[in-house]
């Protein structure tokens, strides 16, 4: 397929236009960490991660969840809806890690006891800030009804999404998604991708890390653990 007008790069996918109310989604081999302060080109990182995210956005529409995700259409590429991304990260955790344990001091490895969802602003310049609900309804970066919307559907894939890893022998620690505004009325659906770059992902066993940790923490084996991850879903990728 010969590609359109680029419309928009990001630090793991481009996008290209391609009619009224679709676009082409594009992964790249960048790794990326700390806002792209840590940049490297890691060979078929980005083919890895459209074959998750494909699988996992269609395992959630076979659920109920809309998304913008249509079709993959090669080794790197999907065909997704064109949606008005809101502007606001959504992190939902089932474990303590990262930032949490950083910012609050909570222990490193803690079940919460209900899953907690933070909201950051998609910032890379700013280094994606924290925000409350109500930073996000003064500055209008989201309505009061999508935000309610985005947490029941954010709670909704984090059970899916549970039960989909644990399946699998894998925690699923946190994750981050991105919700966009679509169509004439606006409606408010999950968009970008789910993958080991945007998912902690943790071997139940051995608590060893399958996700972009590896990269962050100069581990090693980021590829490795990503085919683990779509070996363990069943993907088989040529």
């Amino acid at each position: 397929m010969t590609k359109k007008e680029q419309i928009y790069e990001g630090k793991a996918k481009t996008l290209f236009s391609y009619d009224d109310d679709k676009i082409i989604q594009y992964f790249k081999d960048d790794a990326t960490a700390f806002n792209k302060k840590k940049h490297e080109i890691i060979d078929k990182k980005g083919i890895l991660n459209n074959f998750i995210s494909e699988f996992i956005f269609k395992y959630l529409s076979d659920n109920g969840v809309e998304n913008h995700f249509i079709e993959r259409l090669d080794d790197r590429e999907q065909l997704v809806r064109k949606v008005e991304i809101i502007p606001v990260e959504v992190i939902i955790r089932n474990i303590a890690t990262g930032t949490l344990t950083k910012r609050l001091g909570v222990e490193e490895g803690l079940k919460l006891k209900k899953p907690l969802i933070e909201f950051t602003l998609k910032s890379d310049e700013l280094d994606d800030p924290i925000l409350s609900e109500e930073h996000i309804e003064v500055l209008e970066y989201a309505k009061k009804d999508e935000m309610k919307s985005i947490k029941e559907q954010a709670l909704i894939i984090n059970r899916l999404l549970l039960d989909l890893f644990s399946s699998i022998n894998i925690l699923l620690v946190d994750f981050k998604i991105e919700f966009g505004r679509y169509g004439s009325d606006n409606k408010v659906i999950l968009a970008d991708e789910i993958s080991p770059d945007s998912c902690r992902l943790w071997d139940k066993l051995s608590s060893e890390k399958l996700d972009k940790d590896r990269f962050r923490k100069n581990l090693g084996g980021l590829i490795d653990a990503y085919k683990e991850v779509a070996t363990r879903l069943g993907i088989k990728i040529q």
